[in-house]
């Protein structure tokens, strides 16, 4: 197998199990089903999550029939955020991404969370105990719309519930300029003449829909996540959580839960040190919860006690996050490669930075990983050439044996031994390189900062593919040269083979982000020339043989 051959058959059996991958996630959904749940009940009969070591039980499952309840919005405005946070429970139900543009429309913020089918996804908390407010308590606001005043760091909204048994409680959001965290605090007052020890919980609840940006040619993964410092980090899939089969260190001093989509991220991030519990549920209509329980401490009558977890919510900026929490960066997941893309990332924002555009960073990032790979390359090309020019008398073995393939065989054998021909000497530099080849495509694919950035000309967002298939038939092109570089297979059918895999990938590369298919452009491109010089020297040199021969 030569390694051209290698290339497009590793490249296409990579292609062909992500489609089928994606094909099943779309054909094959895991149905919805409503698990019976073990819950306590407040004193208004209202069902809230338990402290106690069943976290997966920990939250209440609402009615599979009926969509969450909703009171009355409180608006409030950042430079960063556009947030709607509901009377009932403090949720935030509405979260859009003022700097970041919707896929469907560039001119409209992308959406976060919503309370809406579909893509149901929002962010609540409360407290546990039968007079403590919990995500189904009517809070009060002073006001319904806040807005983040000029040359402010920060806003901050109070919903307020009534003394009950005793004790006053207060959600406190803060909002920061430039900023997609959110701290949500509990002040909790109490005036009983009782101790009371409460427990916080902070959960992410979303439906199973996939990733916005998706298609059936690129799925990635969609769901909860939760890391620890023992564990690191863990997906936990919905429909693991279904089965009641979800597997991750519940109990921790340290670590944080979230909740991925492609490009976008959510996660409460406890501070490390407190004993906390993890836990994910499914809650009916296609809903899942995951989160984490904290407790408050005892508080004396009297006294006071106060909770704050941040939440963060916006986009998988990889420099941004590992600032926030340890691990977090991990929610831009490169699978088994991240050894080999987490540093080709860093390389390519690098470049980025001095070239101030993303399609320039990843032809200039192309070259520099052809530069390091070139001689191994070289090794390649050359083992190809001369299987090249061992053609013709391959052609003559082949009619001069005809059909009896054990001789054929044995004859080739012969040839290669005195011509000194190793006919797989060109795969193993290929094998190699692939990792790095799948390793930049997941680079690509998981980026954010590549997001709707333009390059050039029609091509206005490399995430999205090319709008006029410009780069996919150049690509097309390009293959088919590099077929025209290599040796004819022996084998007739493989040669027709070869020569339609360049018009398949083609159209197959018309629904891949513009970025990856410039990058295989480049790629091919710079491989073409390099692979066509070799091969040029290795004719003359065999030209000059022959005629000293002569």
């Amino acid at each position: 197998m030569d390694t051209q051959r290698l290339i497009m058959f590793v490249v296409f059996s990579f292609s062909i199990l992500m489609l089928w991958d994606a094909w099943q996630k779309e054909q094959h959904p895991q149905p919805a089903q409503t698990t019976p749940t073990t819950v306590a009940s407040s004193q208004n009969g209202v069902p809230v999550p338990n402290a106690s070591v069943s976290a997966p039980h920990a939250v209440a499952a609402p009615d599979p029939t009926q969509h969450i309840a909703s009171g009355q919005r409180i608006k409030v405005h950042t430079d960063a955020l556009y947030v709607e946070i509901d009377t009932i429970g403090g949720d935030i139900r509405r979260l859009e991404l003022l700097k970041h543009h919707s896929d469907e429309d560039k001119s409209k913020n992308f959406v976060l969370f919503s309370d809406q089918k579909p893509n149901t996804y929002i962010a609540q908390s409360g407290l546990i105990g039968d007079i403590l407010p919990n995500h189904k308590t009517i809070y009060s606001s002073q006001g319904s719309d806040f807005s983040m005043a000029a040359g402010a760091k920060e806003l901050k909204l109070k919903l307020s519930t009534p003394a009950t048994g005793g004790v006053q409680v207060d959600k406190i959001f803060t909002f920061y300029r430039d900023s997609y965290l959110v701290d949500v605090e509990y002040q909790i007052r109490n005036s009983s003449g009782n101790s009371i020890s409460p427990h916080a919980y902070y959960q992410l609840v979303r439906d199973d829909s996939a990733s916005k940006g998706d298609s059936m040619f690129i799925s990635t993964y969609a769901g909860p996540a939760i890391y620890t410092d023992q564990q690191k980090f863990q997906k936990v899939a919905f429909s693991d959580i279904e089965k009641g089969k979800a597997t991750f260190q519940k109990q921790s001093n340290d670590g944080w839960v979230a909740m991925l989509q492609h490009y976008f991220v959510s996660a409460w991030l406890p501070h490390n040190g407190l004993a906390r519990e993890f836990y994910t549920k499914p809650m009916g209509d296609k809903l899942y919860a995951a989160g984490v329980i904290l407790p408050v401490g005892t508080i004396a009558p009297g006294a006071s006690g106060v909770i704050s977890v941040p939440l963060y919510a916006g986009p998988q900026e990889q420099e941004n996050l590992s600032k926030l929490a340890p691990g977090l960066d991990l929610t831009v997941d490169y699978g088994w490669l991240t050894i080999i893309a987490a540093p080709l990332y860093w390389v390519l924002s690098k470049i980025q930075s001095l070239v101030n555009n993303w399609g320039v960073a990843i032809i200039l990032l192309t070259v520099l990983i052809k530069l390091a790979f070139y001689p191994l390359a070289a090794k390649s090309y050359r083992s190809m050439a001369h299987m090249r020019v061992l053609g013709p008398k391959l052609q003559k073995l082949k009619e001069h044996y005809g059909d009896d393939r054990q001789r054929l065989h044995q004859a080739m054998m012969e040839l290669y031994k005195t011509e000194k021909v190793n006919p797989l000497g060109g795969c193993l530099p290929v094998i190699v390189q692939i990792p790095v080849f799948i390793a930049l495509y997941w680079v690509l694919l998981a980026s954010v900062e590549i997001r709707h950035a333009p390059f050039a000309l029609w091509i206005q967002d490399l995430s999205a593919a090319d709008p006029y298939y410009v780069l996919p038939i150049i690509m097309g092109i390009t293959m088919i040269i590099q077929t025209k570089l290599n040796p004819t297979p022996p084998d007739p059918i493989q040669a027709k083979v070869m020569m339609v895999m360049p018009f398949a990938f083609s159209i197959f590369f018309f629904f891949f982000p513009a970025g990856l298919v410039l990058y295989w452009v480049v790629n091919n491109v710079l491989s073409i020339a390099q692979q066509w010089q070799i091969t040029r020297k290795m004719e003359q040199m065999h030209a000059a043989k022959g005629h000293g021969k002569s």
